[in-house]
């Protein structure tokens, strides 16, 4: 019997490479399976899927607005039609289970699939319920979590603490002997490792080239991911190494004695995966402020510090020069990391789904 999948995720990668990774393994799981993606017809997924040799059907959806807005009048009209369009789609497509990684579509799929009878599940990635998972959370069946302790936002009997996925590359790291030999950097010294994603951390940015004088004369060495948007200025520095982009990332956490980076909820999970202490500076621009929620769930558990955006410039190489000199607070973050790294994420999402797909 051939199974049929539906996921639907999009809007950002955060909600897209998530549900790729589901989809590539239930491939293997059910070889010759039939997946079907549905995200927002303007938005990065459908060119993204593609890609990953997947098909998709767009809906003409957007997102609400938080404040009072006539537009929202617009979001409703939109939502309302994405919701039958959905339902003709799960109709005819008939899948076994119909997934659901955030999104705008994600609200009009997985509303529709569970009001029709069929097993869903949704996958929440973040420390803070965003208001799609919110809205589905009574509905669907099962509700996979990127952080532990979601069961005080979600109907505890529906939550699997499964953790996000991440690049299967970064679930073996190099050690640090390696990864430097890499870079041309010293294994003996201490290591800064720098991402701030594919477009970069403007403020991130900022502070690390003015702070480049203080971290050369600390013996610092540093690999900085600047994203394509920020050019370093760091030639002809010792033991700085500056590049836009970093493919090989598992070398960069490798060599890596402490991270600086967003707090994204998959740069979370690399982080915690790859048992790094970090310093999480989460974005300001981003709904409901939830890289901030993210990164106090670190900082709670004691698996990282956060330093706020704002003060970014004027703090954030004083503090990763002094957390690295702390070799006792470093093994405690990287101790504290072993609660929420969960290098199975991807294993456990697709178990949860065999296990619906069967009960």
């Amino acid at each position: 019997m051939q199974r049929k999948f539906l996921i639907s995720g999009g809007g950002t990668g955060g909600h897209i490479f998530p549900a790729v990774a589901v989809a590539q393994l239930l491939q293997q799981e059910y070889p010759g399976c039939d997946i079907l993606f549905v995200g927002a017809s303007n938005r990065m997924e459908m060119e993204k899927v593609p890609q990953e040799g997947f098909k998709i059907i767009g809906l003409d959806v957007m997102g609400l607005r938080r404040a009072i807005s006539p537009v929202n009048l617009l979001v409703l009209w939109k939502f309302i039609k994405a919701y039958f369009k959905s339902k003709t789609i799960i109709k005819e497509f008939n899948p076994d289970c119909v997934i659901g990684t955030g999104g705008y579509a994600s609200l009009a799929v997985l509303y529709a699939a569970s009001g029709m009878d069929k097993k869903t599940l949704i996958w929440e990635g973040n420390g803070f319920a965003g208001l799609t998972n919110k809205i589905l959370a009574k509905r669907v069946n099962i509700i996979c979590t990127g952080f532990p302790d979601m069961e005080t936002v979600f109907p505890g009997e529906k939550v699997r603490f499964t953790g996000n996925p991440v690049r299967e590359n970064l679930s073996n790291i190099r050690n640090k002997s390696e990864s430097c030999k890499f870079f041309g950097l010293n294994p003996d010294k201490p290591v800064l490792f720098i991402t701030g994603g594919s477009l970069g951390a403007k403020s991130i940015n900022l502070a690390i080239q003015k702070g480049l004088n203080q971290l050369e004369k600390a013996g610092i060495q540093v690999i900085w991911q600047t994203g394509k948007n920020f050019t370093a200025e760091s030639e002809g520095r010792n033991g700085i190494m500056a590049m836009t982009f970093l493919r090989e990332m598992e070398y960069g956490y490798g060599a890596a004695d402490l991270v600086i980076s967003r707090a994204g909820a998959l740069s979370m999970a690399e982080i915690a995966v790859c048992g790094k202490a970090a310093l999480l500076v989460p974005s300001p621009n981003v709904t409901d402020d939830h890289q901030t929620k993210n990164a106090l769930q670190f900082s709670k558990l004691g698996a990282a510090l956060m330093v706020k955006d704002a003060d970014a410039m004027n703090t954030l190489v004083n503090k990763a020069i002094e957390t690295l000199g702390n070799k006792h607070l470093i093994e405690s973050m990287q101790k504290a990391l072993k609660q929420v790294a969960r290098p199975n994420a991807t294993t456990a999402i697709v178990a949860e789904i065999k296990n619906l797909i069967t009960s």
